[in-house]
């Protein structure tokens, strides 16, 4: 009775959803502020991933999920607080350890608020099925965020984790499922065809961080061709040569391979043999040490700290980081702190 007694009058639902109508076109300014920043700090750490999407929950998502019932009784009592993903963001990487490493980094920027491995939950109930990893996320009240994204405090984000390979089957399942209408009789065929498909996925997962681990120990001894009409050092010249130099690295997005040879050029670097006598006369473990990266920091992002180590300033005035200059300076005193 006194369970009963405590339990707050429901929020009406159409009042709700009223409200949510109202609110929804400023969520979706805030949705794609939370895009821009989430890509930013990946980009940052020189993480590889495919793509970085978000979005407000329609209106009509919002009523369907407010109107839950369970025996009876609302799910949601104050629909407007208790729906946590009416913000959402997706990050689809390449392969399953880059999940940890962006949960990692994501944990480390932001206040975490609620975490869910569902692949992980899946395999422990002995099945294969839906896998992706569930962060809800809020602005960190002592880290702060750049002056840009100020208007995100307060807010909250629910961000979604998946490899790409996860992300077809997610996609697919709910299309199948939520937007046709499946007789009866071939219900546990279909769950049965959904589960072995699953379980492939998560085989070739693995077989493809294989196939990166053993490019990545075996690309460094490649011989590389030189394109006289091109000044630039070419971005697969450049990916191979730096994976053989910084072979404890993770990969980075194939374009920022071509971004920071735009860089190089603008330093007047334009041959690998260049490069390579610039890097060779760098304390690189001093680097590292220093940086302390807490997540697998790509190799573009590994060059590019051994460059503002080298250049400094001059570094920082260069057109190709004319938009992250306040980033750069902090990490470079992070490179020169004694």
């Amino acid at each position: 009775m006194s369970d009963q007694a405590a339990r707050p009058e429901p929020v009406s639902v159409h009042d709700a959803v009223q409200e949510y109508a109202v609110r929804q076109p400023g969520l979706r300014v805030h949705a794609d502020q939370f895009v821009a920043l989430v890509t930013s700090l990946l980009d940052d750490a020189g993480m590889n991933y495919v793509s970085v999407t978000g979005r407000a929950k329609s209106v009509a998502s919002f009523a369907a999920k407010a109107g839950r019932t369970i025996d009876g009784e609302q799910v949601y009592t104050d629909p407007l607080t208790e729906i946590t993903d009416q913000i959402g963001v997706r990050v689809v990487t390449y392969l399953h350890g880059d999940v940890d490493a962006v949960a990692g980094l994501l944990s480390d920027q932001f206040s975490v608020l609620d975490d869910r491995d569902m692949g992980r939950e899946t395999a422990r109930q002995g099945r294969f099925g839906y896998s992706s990893r569930h962060l809800l996320v809020a602005v960190d009240p002592v880290k702060g965020v750049p002056a840009a994204y100020e208007p995100l405090k307060g807010r909250s984000a629910s961000v979604q984790v998946r490899t790409i390979l996860q992300h077809a089957w997610a996609e697919f399942e709910h299309d199948v499922r939520y937007k046709g209408t499946i007789p009866e009789e071939h219900v546990p065929d279909l769950d049965r065809r959904f589960t072995l498909a699953a379980g492939l996925l998560e085989l070739a997962d693995r077989e493809f961080s294989e196939i990166r681990d053993t490019l990545q120990a075996t690309m460094g001894g490649q011989r590389l061709t030189v394109d006289e009409d091109d000044p630039r050092i070419s971005a697969s010249d450049l990916a191979t040569f730096l994976a053989g130099q910084f072979q404890d690295a993770g990969w980075s997005r194939t374009d920022h391979y071509a971004w920071i040879s735009g860089l190089l050029l603008e330093l007047g670097i334009t041959s690998l043999d260049e490069l390579s006598g610039l890097l060779s006369s760098i304390d690189l473990e001093g680097i590292n040490a220093r940086m302390g990266y807490r997540y697998p920091a790509g190799a573009v992002r590994r060059l590019d700290d051994a460059l503002l180590a080298v250049y400094g300033g001059r570094y920082l005035a260069l057109h190709g980081n004319a938009h992250r200059e306040a980033a750069l300076r902090t990490r470079l005193e992070k490179i020169r702190a004694v």
